[in-house]
């Protein structure tokens, strides 16, 4: 099955609403459309399968190069909320706050997302 992607048009589309709306002024369809595509368009720009990046119940995706998982529980997760993914992309909200107030669970050693959030 190929892997689903985002058009750099609808990508840009999702994180200009992320970076003018915050989360919370979101109808939820449209949160999650800009969830998903913000999810694909961080996986297309990191591509890899080091690190599983999860916004439950919406996607997850496989990103960031590294050694490759394939079965089981991934060694590096990244967690978060739909409303906390869109304040890190759209670059409202930084990495270490949201990790240090518990709104983003990462763990494994490829699991700090600093360096490549906010998205661009």
């Amino acid at each position: 099955m190929p892997r689903r992607t985002v058009n750099r048009q609808d990508a840009t589309a999702a994180l200009e609403t992320a970076r003018t709306t915050p989360a919370a002024g979101l109808e939820p369809d449209e949160l999650r459309r800009i969830v998903r595509d913000t999810l694909l368009w961080f996986a297309q720009q990191h591509p890899g399968k080091s690190v599983e990046v999860r916004v439950p119940p919406i996607a997850a995706v496989q990103a960031v190069e590294g050694l490759r998982h394939t079965r089981g529980t991934p060694p590096n997760v990244v967690e978060t909320d739909a409303a906390t993914w869109v304040d890190l992309v759209a670059g409202r909200l930084g990495w270490q706050d949201a990790v240090a107030d518990g709104r983003v669970r990462a763990s494994g050693t490829r699991a700090d997302l600093s360096a490549l959030l906010p998205l661009t």
